[in-house]
Formats: structure tokens, C-alpha cells, sequence
């Protein structure tokens, strides 16, 4: 039996976003309980939530993977995906904000915008998603709104909006005023399930009336209906004002902001309120683009359930009771179960099986999703994350998600043969799960490497692989994933690839030019062939060739990147040339190329702060100084503590969190996200080098 639906206006895909700690699953928690999804709230220190569902994240206390989650309130529809907050887990945010309509960022009163926030914020601007801010952790000593809103506009770079004034702070904190209605707003039970209107405590009136003003007044510099009453001196009635309010948060031009303690079940309700108020349904975005894969021309296509297919499949989930599961966004027309439809990033056809709308680790089976929902589906045995469904007469491309390349690797050795088997199985279904996970064979020692984002990300990886599918593997150490590439341009790089051994021989001449490339840019291959010198067929083997050979250095075999390559001439033999023969030929002209080029190595570079007593700071900054750190800045923090920014090699991050706790008796903590890559110092470069002979 299919759910009744709700219309589309009626529609909100959101996400909970934020640093590690700063509360997403206990803020999630509270929403299905109040949403009537539960009956009672989990919590994180007990390993109860609905969210974390995963052994590993009721064991660690953080969100690993992101869950969706459909929930009502007010007779609307909320798709809500709870997103991990540590760095390693950056891709989970990633592919949820690409199909994310709207967002609530969640920063904690007391250490207000911290290093991940600037992360998940950056992914938010980078796919448009408006957002909601929501200071949490109000009842905290050393809470300060006024400074985390400081925070959000300087760091930001944001317009926050403040729609509700603290009542009270830390252990004194009991409600909020709402400067819409202007009413204090209390909760009158415990569980936080009922909220009291009351007027605004005579204390704070002044400054509730002045903060309206300046509501009032920023709201109206950015929608021109109330800029017209502004300029008139006439007040906006509360239904003018949330309707101003909407407009600019849609079109990313302000950013409302609410208060509260999720812990302390205070604050939760009138951010739900903002997100029907004020956070855009499908059809307040715009239209999807995407190109037309037989010719490359764009294609738009509106929210509607009567138009063609289109939907962007965003994660991958191997689940140990029901299988493969496909999660996806439909922009328009419709999914139904049992349907035929076309992977048209792939070519080819697939079908339907159930589609299932999610509750976390629970589902519920409907018989078809419409455009603007978000479900899953089982039975897509060759869909990824990334790839788009549409319907086969009208086929459409959307933009894929670009994903970070991982930085840090360990080799894995299977225990025994039957272990082997085991292995290969559990790595193909995480690297399905995870494009942020990679695998590949070392090819002088027989070693399995797996790739990932971080240590965490990798410890966790391998307790699945052995937790989940039985595999008994020895572990190496963790290695830095270094790369490769070049200090100067070739102007002439030339390979003839002849072979004769009787019978048909093989033919290949090519004539490649190689600079230095932007940094992030990979291997870039250009075809400047004229004349037909070579002809057409065996242009793609020879970039073939170029990329397979850029995968394993000259230096220590790592792979190489940030190259330009252009293929400008070469020669070929009627009976002789093959496609093969260019690959090969393509492959050996780039190894020549690089030797030739200054090949240098490089280094994931991680952008850290660590957070310290000051007592403690002569001593941190010369450990920091010692790991090669570049100091970038410091920053007072409360309660006496000090922020330290500084960029670090990973190579030189391994064992700090111990060294960390025992130079600051348990009292520092330290994040660290990746930066960008840069020269290797010559004789550290040495030593890595020769670790690898």
C-alpha cells in the first residue's frame, strides 16, 4: 500500500550539519521523538540512538555514516539526514548536501564556530544549500551566544539572523525570546514535549524590542517587500515578517538563528518551525541541470511527478539483512517499484526492486517515490554513488559528486587462503559503499593497500571488514599516501614501440610535450594530432597508457599527478599499429617524460588546530614546531584556553593524540582536516625514497 503524500510545497530534504560534538544526533534524537518517530530519546553516551546504529558508532560516540530518516511535523514531509562531524567522514556530508534542499548547522554556544564548521559550510556554498543555524549547548558554563553569532558572521562569512534571544545561560538558561511573536518561550516538562508562551521578562524588553529592530532592518535590506514598508515606517505584521524572512534565506541571503539545548530538551520545536518556515520545499529551488548524454546538450528539469526520470543516486549501503541498498533523490517524474530505467552514466539498463523510505536502520516499503523525495531502492546490481537514473527516451546526465582523494594507507594480509576470498568480497562492498575508500594491489610485494581519509577512518573500515564479514587479516602500520610529480616541462618526449615475433608484429609511435600542472589538478591529457598522423582510434589508448603508467611513480612508486600532457605527433603502421600497441607506447613516453621532468615528491599537508590550556603553550608550539608545522595563528578561547592553527605534514601526526594528552595532562584536543599536497623537503624525501627500495 503506498503512503499518501503530502503536495510538493509541503516537501523539506534536510540535513543536520556540524563540527564533531556539537550535538547533530542528540539534536536528531529529540526531532523523532517530538515528530512522534519515537517514544522515547536515545542518547549518545548510553549507545542508544536511532541514528548511530552502527556497532562502531555506539562504541566511539560519533557519527560514521549518514542516515535519513522521514519524519512529519505540522503536516509537512522532513527527509533528514543526520551527517557524520568528523573530518575523515567529510564525503558522508559531501553527497548528502548534494541533494539537500536545505540545512540546520548546529555549532556548540561555547566554542562557536570551530575547524569542521568552516568545512561542512564551504560544501553547503559550494551546492547553494540555504541553511539554519541553531547555537546549541546554551546551558553549558562559558555559553555565549552573542559571541558564537560573532563568530558565524567573521569566520563565515555569513549574514546570521537572530530570531530568538537566550533567556538566561548555562546552568540559568529556561527558554528563549521569539523576536517574530515577541513571547518568551519556556518548556514546562522535563522531556521538553510542551512549550509555555509567556511575555517577555520586563529585564529584557529594551534589548528584545531593539534586537526586533535590527531583525527588522537586515531582513529588510535584502527582500524588496519589506524594504518597501521599512521606507515607510510601517511595521511589518509576523506574517510579512516570516514571509521576508523565507525569501532572503532561499535566495542565501541571510541565515536565521535559534538557541536552545537538545540535551536538556530545550529549543528543538521552533527550529522545526524555521525548517517548514523558512527552509525551501523542491519546488523553491531551482530547476536541475544536466546534459544530454547523446549530445551533450543541457537539460533542465523541473519538480514534477508527470515529467520524464531523472534521480541522482548519492550513497551505496551493503546491508547484512536486505543487501545491496541504492539511496537516491528523484528531481522529476517518478520511481516505482518493479520499473525498468536507465543508468545513463553507465549505458545501461536496470531494474527497480522494492523502494523502501528509510527511518534510520528501519524501513517501510512503498510502492513509488515522486519527485522531490529521497528513498532507497534494492535490486541496482551496476549503480554507484554519483550515477544518474532517467527515463531511457529522455535520458539525462546530472553532475556527478567529486569526492577527496584519501591520504593516509595500510597494507592487509589475509590469515588464511579462505580468509583471502573473504577479504576480496568485504573490500569490493565497502569500496562500493565508500568512493573516499580505495584498494589496489602492491605490485613488488603481493600486499592488499587500502586508502583512506584518515586513521579513524581506516581503523573503522577494518573493524567492519572484520567484524562484519568474518575477515581474520594481519594490519601493517599506517603509511602516508605521498604522490609524485614534476619540477620542469619536456618540450619532446618520443617512443617507438616495435615489436616483430613472426606473424602480424606491433606499431607504435608517439610524440608527447609535458609540463607541471595546477596543483589538484591530476593527470590533464591533450590531443593536438593534425593530419590524421595518427589516426583517431588510437588517441583514447594512448591517454589509456599515459594514466595507467601515471599510477606508479618513478621516484617510489607513488602515483603521479599534477601533470599537462599533450599528444602532438607520432606515426603508425597500416597492418601493424593496434590499439594495444598505443597503450603501451603511451605508457612508456610518459615514464621517459617524467624522469626527464625533475620528478619531485609530495605530501598531504593538514590543516590543524589544537585547542590548549595556556600553561601548556610553549610546550605544545615547540612539539608542533618539531613535527615541521608552519604556525599560522593563535586565537583566545574560553575558560583560559588557547587556539593554535598551523598547517602539518600528516606524515609527522601519527601518535600526537598521545602525545598531546600527556603533555597537557588529558586537558588538549586537536582536529585536523587535509589542506593540500607539497614538496616533500629533499632530505626527508631521501629517507622516503629509500624506505621504498
Amino acid at each position: 500500500m503506498a503512503a499518501i503524500l503530502p503536495p510538493l510545497e509541503r516537501v523539506r530534504n534536510i540535513g543536520i550539519i556540524a563540527h564533531i560534538d556539537a550535538g547533530k544526533t542528540t539534536c536528531t534524537e529529540r526531532i523523532l521523538y517530538y515528530t512522534g518517530r519515537t517514544h522515547r530519546i536515545g542518547n549518545v553516551d548510553d549507545g542508544n540512538t536511532v541514528t548511530d546504529w552502527m556497532e562502531q558508532e555506539r562504541e566511539r560516540g560519533i557519527t560514521i555514516t549518514a542516515a535519513s530518516i522521514t519524519a512529519e511535523w505540522n503536516e509537512h514531509l522532513i527527509n533528514l539526514i543526520d551527517t557524520p562531524g568528523h573530518i575523515d567522514f567529510t564525503a558522508e556530508v559531501q553527497r548528502s548536501l548534494r541533494v539537500l534542499d536545505g540545512g540546520v548547522v548546529v555549532f556548540d554556544a561555547v566554542q562557536g564556530v570551530e575547524p569542521q564548521s568552516e568545512t561542512v559550510w564551504r560544501q553547503a556554498d559550494r551546492y547553494n544549500v540555504p541553511r539554519l543555524c541553531f547555537i546549541n549547548k546554551m546551558d553549558r558554563v562559558g555559553a555565549d551566544f552573542e559571541r558564537s553569532v560573532g563568530m558565524i558572521r567573521e569566520r563565515l562569512g555569513a549574514n546570521p539572523v537572530v530570531l530568538q534571544l537566550p533567556v538566561g545561560a548555562e546552568a540559568d538558561f529556561v527558554g528563549a525570546v521569539d523576536l517574530i511573536e515577541m513571547q518568551m518561550i519556556t518548556w514546562g516538562d522535563q522531556l521538553g514535549a510542551r512549550r509555555v508562551y509567556e511575555d517577555v521578562p520586563a529585564d529584557m524588553q529594551t534589548k528584545a524590542e531593539s534586537a526586533r529592530e535590527d531583525l527588522i532592518e537586515t531582513v529588510a535590506e535584502c527582500d524588496d517587500e519589506l524594504l518597501a514598508l521599512f521606507s515607510e515606517e510601517k511595521a511589518p505584521t509576523h506574517e510579512q515578517l516570516r514571509a521576508g524572512i523565507r525569501r532572503a534565506t532561499i535566495g542565501n541571503l541571510i541565515n536565521p538563528v535559534y538557541c536552545g539545548t537538545a540535551l536538556r530538551n530545550k529549543g528543538i520545536q521552533p527550529v522545526l518551525d524555521g525548517v517548514i518556515d523558512f527552509l525551501p520545499s523542491p519546488l523553491d529551488v531551482p530547476p536541475v541541470i544536466g546534459s544530454n548524454p547523446e549530445n551533450g546538450a543541457a537539460v533542465e528539469r523541473v519538480a514534477d511527478d508527470s515529467g520524464p526520470l531523472s534521480a541522482l543516486v548519492f550513497k551505496i549501503v551493503s546491508d547484512p539483512y536486505v543487501g545491496r541498498l541504492a539511496y537516491f533523490r528523484v528531481y522529476s517524474g517518478k520511481i516505482e517499484a518493479g520499473a525498468k530505467v536507465q543508468n545513463t552514466t553507465r549505458g545501461r539498463r536496470e531494474r527497480i526492486g522494492r523502494v523502501i523510505r528509510m527511518y534510520a536502520d528501519r524501513r517501510e516499503e512503498v510502492e513509488e517515490v515522486t519527485a522531490g523525495d529521497i528513498a532507497a531502492t534494492l535490486g541496482l546490481k551496476n549503480t554507484f554513488t554519483g550515477e544518474t537514473l532517467s527515463d531511457a527516451k529522455q535520458p539525462i546526465v546530472l553532475e556527478t559528486i567529486e569526492f577527496p582523494e584519501p591520504v593516509i594507507s595500510v597494507a592487509v594480509e589475509p590469515k588464511t587462503a579462505g580468509d583471502q576470498d573473504k577479504l576480496g568480497v568485504a573490500l569490493q562492498k565497502l569500496a562500493e559503499e565508500d568512493p573516499t575508500f580505495r584498494v589496489r594491489a602492491d605490485e613488488d610485494t603481493g600486499q592488499t593497500i587500502i586508502s583512506g581519509m584518515g586513521e579513524l577512518h581506516l581503523e573503522v573500515l577494518i573493524d567492519r571488514m572484520m567484524r562484519e564479514f568474518r575477515v581474520h587479516a594481519n594490519v601493517g602500520r599506517p603509511r602516508v599516501a605521498y604522490h609524485e610529480s614534476i619540477r620542469k616541462a619536456v618540450e619532446k618526449v618520443e617512443c617507438r614501440h616495435v615489436k616483430q615475433s613472426g606473424g602480424r608484429g606491433q606499431f607504435a609511435h608517439v610524440v608527447l610535450k609535458m609540463e607541471p600542472g595546477e596543483a589538484g589538478s591530476g593527470i590533464t591529457f591533450s590531443n593536438e594530432i593534425v593530419g590524421g598522423v595518427i589516426p583517431k582510434e588510437f588517441i583514447r589508448p594512448v591517454e589509456q597508457g599515459v594514466r595507467n603508467a601515471a599510477g606508479t611513480g618513478v621516484l617510489a612508486g607513488y602515483p603521479v599527478t599534477d601533470v599537462d600532457i599533450t599528444l602532438y605527433d607520432g606515426s603508425f603502421h597500416d597492418v601493424d599499429s593496434s590499439e594495444m600497441a598505443f597503450q603501451i607506447a603511451g605508457a612508456m613516453a610518459f615514464r621517459q617524460g617524467v624522469s626527464r621532468a625533475q620528478p619531485v615528491l609530495l605530501e598531504p599537508m593538514m590543516k590543524v588546530e589544537v585547542v590548549v590550556p595556556e600553561e601548556y603553550m610553549g610546550d605544545i608550539l615547540g612539539e608542533l614546531s618539531s613535527r615541521r608545522a608552519s604556525i599560522g595563528g593563535m586565537d583566545a578561547r574560553p575558560g583560559g584556553a588557547q587556539s593554535i592553527d598551523a598547517v602539518v605534514p600528516l606524515a609527522e601526526m601519527f601518535g600526537y593524540a598521545t602525545v598531546l594528552r600527556s603533555r597537557t595532562q588529558g586537558r588538549g584536543v586537536f582536529s585536523m582536516e587535509f589542506a593540500h599536497y607539497a614538496q616533500v623537503p629533499d632530505l626527508v624525501a631521501q629517507v622516503v625514497v629509500k624506505g621504498m627500495g
